[in-house]
């Protein structure tokens, strides 16, 4: 396999930056949390699992511009487990694309923040997406446009974050066969590999291993990481840049409910929020108190 220079991008996580983007992680966690109170209704698991990773990507590794969503030299991300639409919200708006206080209008008739994501609402966002499966397939198609219009030079680069869960998913796998075919180097998948889906767990519900062996069979070049942790993700994003001819997945184990270790790893959590007094008041501990959203 051939590769690019690295430059040793993954260096440039100093102490103090690794500091900074755990701060952003846990505010970020603190606006889920309180989102999905408000709303009495949502995901909360992988939203929680996922906060590192989209901490990583919109404060260190997108192009991107807050004040001009649109902007066309932009990298793209699709969301294609669009349950965990909370923890984009929560990021989005930690990156100054629109007010926090706005966050607590999810899920309610005339938001922009739709329980599954709705680009006709909220324009930050490259899809509609909900289905699961469908996402890879919507990034590799941005990809490929992306190829016509600029050929393989380009360093744009096209990320589709996705669940385990929906590897059950047949169409996951024909996007997976194309990617590979067409040796698209400038595509990244993150699969969320936090073990579980909303009926139980991934070994019992459908077992996906060896998964990695499945994702190098179909062309992938395969990173395993420790999903919370920051050199991680970044060692892992950096050498997704330097892979010729192949995409890279990112194989991301996380901890679902991840900040709250009474709801951690239990799969009734997938699609459940806190509505009790009792459950309220254990999601909150990690924040020692309500959150105010504002600003």
């Amino acid at each position: 396999m051939t590769f690019l220079p690295c430059y040793n991008l993954f260096m440039s996580l100093t102490s103090e930056k690794v500091s900074q983007l755990e701060e952003k992680a846990s505010q970020i966690r603190k606006s889920v949390v309180e989102m999905l109170i408000e709303a009495k209704s949502g995901h909360l698991a992988g939203s929680l699992g996922m906060t590192d990773i989209l901490t990583y990507l919109y404060f260190v590794a997108l192009k991107h511009d807050p004040k001009n969503p649109g902007w066309p030299y932009r990298d793209r991300l699709v969301l294609s487990n669009g349950h965990i639409c909370p923890v984009l919200y929560a990021t989005l708006a930690e990156a100054g694309y629109f007010p926090k206080k706005e966050l607590l209008t999810l899920r309610k008739f005339g938001s922009k923040f739709q329980g599954h994501p709705h680009r006709e609402y909220l324009p930050a966002l490259e899809i509609s997406s909900g289905p699961l499966g469908c996402g890879l397939s919507q990034t590799i198609g941005m990809a490929l446009a992306d190829r016509m219009d600029n050929g393989k030079s380009s360093n744009r680069r096209f990320y589709c974050l996705m669940s385990d869960g929906e590897l059950d998913e047949g169409n996951s796998w024909e996007a997976i066969m194309l990617a590979g075919k067409e040796k698209i180097q400038n595509l990244t998948a993150i699969v969320d590999r936090n073990n579980i889906q909303i009926s139980g767990l991934t070994d019992e519900v459908m077992p996906l291993n060896p998964l990695v062996d499945k994702w190098k069979s179909f062309g992938w070049q395969v990173e395993e990481i420790d999903g919370h942790s920051f050199h991680d993700i970044d060692r892992a994003v950096c050498q997704a840049r330097t892979v010729i001819e192949k995409p890279t997945v990112i194989i991301a184990y996380t901890i679902p409910a991840k900040g709250i270790p009474e709801f951690e790893r239990k799969y009734e959590w997938h699609g459940k929020v806190p509505t009790s007094p009792e459950e309220i008041e254990i999601a909150r501990k990690m924040s020692n108190d309500k959150i105010q959203i504002s600003n």
